[in-house]
């Protein structure tokens, strides 16, 4: 178990300073404590522990435990988007697998970086209750507005299948399972294997090659 941190002092930072870091020490115990314990069976004492904060300060910030979840959740997706929109902002070129290749490096690298991430994103969060269950449907449409803009308008990408929201249903479960299965065997895999299949997976529903 992640070792509790010790009590933080706060001279010459405002309350809106004091607010940002203490919720980015809470989202930091929750990834130890939910990737380490289980969100099942960890409790708040566990994450306040490990924060070095209170029980008091935690409510100042959060509603419970679900909700710190939630935001270790989004802070994991939020990194693997923007390594994404940099990655597509920076390639090169106008073909569409070059790109979606460029894309799906970035996001593979950015939450296989840290194994908690994985455990707490693609393990923990799923299936604690439907309001969550309802946020994740949100976070995977809006992986299909990044994917659908970065191939907006390219002469060698089409549309899926039943459009983005049925196609980015079958892809992100498809990750989800790859990567839960990634993480469980011993020795992992390298990272370039899920690479690979997440590419290959993404290319043949947005290339227009793969209706040929």
């Amino acid at each position: 178990m992640t070792p509790a941190r010790t009590r933080h002092h706060y001279t010459g930072t405002s309350v809106a300073e004091r607010q940002i870091e203490r919720r980015a020490l809470f989202i930091e115990a929750g990834l130890s404590v939910f990737a380490e314990k289980s969100y099942a069976n960890s409790s708040l004492s566990d994450v306040c522990a490990t924060a070095g904060l209170s029980r008091r300060q935690f409510y100042e910030l959060f509603a419970g435990r679900e909700e710190l979840l939630v935001a270790v959740y989004d802070t994991v997706q939020d990194r693997a988007r923007d390594a994404v929109i940099t990655a597509i902002t920076t390639v090169q070129t106008t073909e569409v697998r070059v790109i979606i290749d460029a894309a799906v490096r970035a996001y593979t690298q950015a939450i296989t970086a840290d194994i908690r991430c994985v455990k707490v994103a693609f393990v923990e969060i799923v299936g604690v209750s439907p309001a969550v269950e309802e946020h994740r449907a949100k976070i995977r449409d809006r992986w299909g507005e990044v994917v659908a803009a970065a191939t907006a308008g390219l002469p060698d990408a089409r549309t899926p299948p039943g459009g983005w929201r049925v196609a980015m249903a079958a892809f992100i479960g498809a990750v989800n399972g790859a990567v839960h299965q990634w993480s469980l065997d011993d020795p992992r895999p390298p990272v370039d294997v899920l690479i690979d299949v997440f590419s290959t997976l993404l290319n043949a529903l947005t290339s227009a090659d793969s209706t040929r």
